[in-house]
């Protein structure tokens, strides 16, 4: 009897290992999948009047947010430098914003809010359209959103960079940035980038470079171009993946470009990284108008106190912005703009996240 039970017990264990070897093959019972579909409302007319913003939200109806983006109509002469990105952040409802308390403010969030302003000129094309990157997979199949703020900042030509950072033994996979409030004209958001907490990337200064991985914080940089407000706040967002998932076996690689200018007065600039053959699929992505070098040096300030952002947002190779729907989003596209001045020795940035499970 004694030898029936162990015979019984060994091919009890054979049968075990073989199944647990055909649910970790790929193909055979069970592969890690990612997923992502682009979600958009159209845009979003205003704002209508100086100082002032409005706000618009893209929604999830399916999967979860792991980042999101704003494209701007701005129009035509000196009026077109009026039209700001307040905003490119997470929702828990499409109104609500996270702008109380520090740490993990949110789970599994469903809506990406597009946030844009106005300074002391306006004119009747400003818009906004929204993104939201909406997220599927079996593995980091939830999701936390990490707010962190500083106050400031309050002087002209003077940044305000914060960091919001990821859980331990979780993985960002986006972010965004958020500057209050609208009624300072000046004051707008021009940088909004993955980074890591180590000394390596000056605890979130710079930012993450071309073909790092697994970066775990997100920077965004505020700027004020022309007075002091004691109320000024700058807020970074980081989309993580839930706690109690083991992500060891994802990958987020980071693509990054960086091109000169726009440096004449009211002009744009426009630059496009996209995600890879085997980089994963684009989660998200981040923008900056910036002094240039930012992934090897402490971020710095454009040339002019007028530059900002008019776009931040999901897009095809050429950088024209994806339509709802799509499913096979592989770029992300940064649009900057300057002021009524020159902008000299000023750079322009994009970054994409591309996702894998591991398979």
């Amino acid at each position: 009897m004694r030898k029936m039970l162990l015979r019984r017990t060994a091919a009890g264990k054979a049968l075990v290992v073989g199944a647990l070897l055909a649910l970790a093959e790929p193909g055979i019972a069970y592969a890690n999948t990612v997923g992502v579909t682009v979600k958009t409302p159209g845009a979003t007319m205003g704002p209508g009047s100086a100082f002032s913003e409005i706000s618009t939200n893209a929604a999830c109806s399916s999967g979860l947010i792991s980042g999101g983006g704003i494209n701007q109509a701005i129009g035509t002469g000196t009026s077109s430098n009026g039209n700001k990105i307040n905003g490119t952040a997470p929702s828990p409802d499409g109104s609500t914003e996270y702008t109380g308390s520090t740490g993990v403010v949110g789970t599994d969030v469903t809506y990406w809010l597009g946030i844009g302003g106005s300074g002391g000129a306006v004119n009747a094309s400003f818009s906004s359209t929204p993104y939201a990157m909406c997220f599927t997979s079996n593995l980091i199949n939830h999701t936390q959103v990490v707010m962190n703020k500083i106050a400031g900042p309050t002087t002209s030509g003077t940044v305000g960079l914060v960091t919001a950072t990821c859980p331990a033994n979780t993985r960002l996979i986006g972010g965004g940035a958020r500057i209050t409030p609208a009624s300072v004209g000046s004051l707008k958001p021009i940088a909004s980038f993955p980074t890591f907490n180590d000394s390596a990337h000056g605890f979130g200064q710079k930012a993450a470079a071309d073909g790092e991985t697994n970066p775990d914080s997100w920077s965004a940089v505020g700027w004020n171009g022309g007075g002091g407000n004691s109320n000024n706040t700058t807020y970074a967002y980081a989309i993580c993946s839930g706690n109690g998932i083991n992500v060891s076996g994802a990958t987020v690689k980071v693509r990054h470009s960086e091109v000169s200018g726009p440096t004449a007065a009211t002009s744009g600039q426009t630059v496009t990284v996209g995600c890879g053959g085997g980089d994963g699929k684009l989660v998200s992505g981040g923008a900056a108008i910036s002094g240039g070098n930012v992934t090897t040096t402490n971020f710095t300030g454009p040339g002019s106190v007028g530059d900002h952002l008019n776009g931040s947002y999901p897009s095809n190779s050429g950088g024209t912005p994806v339509g709802d729907g799509t499913t096979t989003a592989a770029y992300w596209t940064a649009f900057t703009h300057t002021g009524g001045g020159s902008s000299p020795n000023t750079y322009s940035d994009a970054w994409a996240l591309c996702a894998d499970d591991g398979v």
